[in-house]
């Protein structure tokens, strides 16, 4: 599928309209995402939309009617379905691309979404826009980047992430909708209440700093290869718990922000 690259004098951003995703981003030359994997879900920076993390086994209510997904991860359906379509691109500038896609099967509720992606030359910026079709739906909008742990120079990254409170899993991992406290790492957890934007650091190498008008974050430092900080729009399975609503024609729009300097 085509590529497209984005750039300044010190970044450069490749976007893949497979998937809509990041593919790359490199700061100073040094590569600080993933970019491969052994399935979409394990690389690159990709949006999750309608919904972001585990959907529960697949399956939700809406209206007195049971929907079902294919599940992506049994037993679960993950991370939505625009990070597996094929994107248009329909605007591009040296450092703006903007790309579109009809939310299609198995999500069968219509509407389309969006993405912006603009470079400067301390700042990556994405937005995202999600609007309804013919029918009311529920959406979520979210991102999954793949943070290298280790650059082609300085050390190891540290992350500093300081929420107030984690929502409580099951033994599926999928939360109950109840917060609790937020425990040490390793983390494989959403959390909520950050008390300032989280920060990598690659010690030598570089700081980042992860913004987002969203106000859910998870955080998954399982990995030995990699950190994930992923801001989205609710928790995972949010479809079961509380879900938003758009009707027909209404937008939800969000955006996520990388900026870096030196350390």
């Amino acid at each position: 599928m085509p590529v497209f690259e984005i750039g300044s004098d010190s970044a450069k951003a490749v976007i893949d309209t497979d998937g809509g995703r990041l593919a790359s981003l490199q700061i100073g030359g040094h590569e600080i995402l993933v970019t491969e994997g052994e399935k979409p879900t394990r690389w690159g920076s990709f949006p999750m939309i309608p919904w972001c993390g585990r959907l529960a086994y697949g399956k939700f209510d809406w209206y007195g009617k049971d929907y079902q997904f294919p599940l992506s991860s049994p037993p679960h359906a993950n991370h939505g379905v625009s990070h597996m379509q094929d994107w248009k691109l329909f605007n591009s500038s040296p450092q703006v691309i903007n790309l579109i896609v009809d939310l299609e099967y198995p999500w069968t509720f219509g509407g389309f979404a969006r993405q912006r992606f603009q470079i400067t030359e301390n700042q990556l910026l994405v937005e995202a826009m999600v609007e309804a079709g013919r029918y009311r739906m529920p959406v979520m909008i979210g991102w999954h980047p793949w943070f290298r742990r280790q650059l082609d120079v300085g050390e190891r990254a540290q992350l500093a992430v300081h929420p107030t409170h984690r929502y409580e899993t099951d033994e599926h991992m999928v939360p109950t909708g109840s917060l609790t406290s937020v425990g040490p790492p390793p983390w494989n957890d959403c959390f909520v209440g950050l008390r300032r934007p989280p920060v990598i650091t690659w010690p030598g190498a570089l700081e980042l700093t992860i913004e987002s008008t969203l106000d859910h974050w998870v955080v998954f430092t399982e990995p030995e290869h990699a950190l994930c900080v992923e801001p989205q729009s609710g928790p995972p399975n949010e479809f079961n718990l509380w879900p938003r609503m758009i009707q027909p024609g209404q937008r939800f729009l969000a955006s996520m922000t990388f900026s870096w300097q030196s350390a």
